[in-house]
């Protein structure tokens, strides 16, 4: 092997690494999200008419994908006997935004 490639194999793994640093990965309990920028503001959704009687909207919310936020749109959801669903939400807390996904919960 020539120096010249070591070299340039050794360059990579150095970019890598140092790159590496910059990817915002999930932390925390039950999928929770850091962000170090602020959610921009919710989006107006037209909801409509429910699919069947009994069915709730929830509403769309942004989620941190890629190093950037991406708006997941709202949906159509049937009751769940016994529990109730807690919406998406994002906590500004320590300098980060954190985000707590929405999720259905035992009442």
């Amino acid at each position: 092997m020539k120096l010249s490639s070591v070299r340039i194999a050794l360059a990579g793994a150095v970019l890598g690494i140092a790159l590496s640093g910059c990817v915002v990965t999930p932390v925390g309990v039950r999928g929770e999200v850091v962000a170090y920028e602020a959610p921009p503001a919710v989006q107006y959704e037209a909801v409509g008419v429910a699919p069947a009687p009994g069915y709730f909207w929830i509403g769309g919310a942004w989620f941190w994908e890629g190093g950037r936020y991406a708006w997941h749109p709202g949906r159509w959801e049937a009751p769940r006997p016994g529990y109730r669903w807690v919406p998406h939400a994002w906590v500004h807390s320590g300098g980060a935004w954190h985000m707590r996904p929405g999720h259905w919960e035992r009442r």
